[in-house]
C-alpha cells in the first residue's frame, strides 16, 4: 500500500490540522488506521484526562511507525 496516508496522518497531527485529520480517517482504506485516528479524535474532543489522550496519541503514533515500515501491497490489500 501506499504509505502517503500514513506520512498525512503523522503530519496532520503534528500539525494539529484535525479537520484535514477526520477528513483522512474516512478516506483512508487502512481501516486500522482509520480506528486509531477515530480513537485519538475522540479522546481529545471528549476526554478530561489528559492521560487517556496522550494514550491514544501514542497508540496513534506507533500504528503509523508501524504501518509505514511494514507497507502492504495492493492486491493484499484489496477486497475480494
Amino acid at each position: 500500500m501506499n504509505t502517503v496516508d500514513y506520512d498525512k496522518a503523522l503530519y496532520y497531527t503534528h500539525r494539529s490540522q484535525w479537520d484535514n485529520l477526520l477528513i483522512l480517517m474516512v478516506r483512508t482504506r487502512d481501516d486500522f488506521l482509520s480506528k486509531k485516528i477515530e480513537h485519538f479524535l475522540h479522546a481529545y474532543n471528549f476526554e478530561q484526562n489528559y492521560g487517556e489522550v496522550e494514550k491514544q496519541l501514542y497508540a496513534l503514533l506507533r500504528y503509523i511507525d508501524h504501518a509505514a515500515e511494514f507497507p502492504l501491497e495492493e492486491e493484499e490489500y484489496a477486497y475480494n
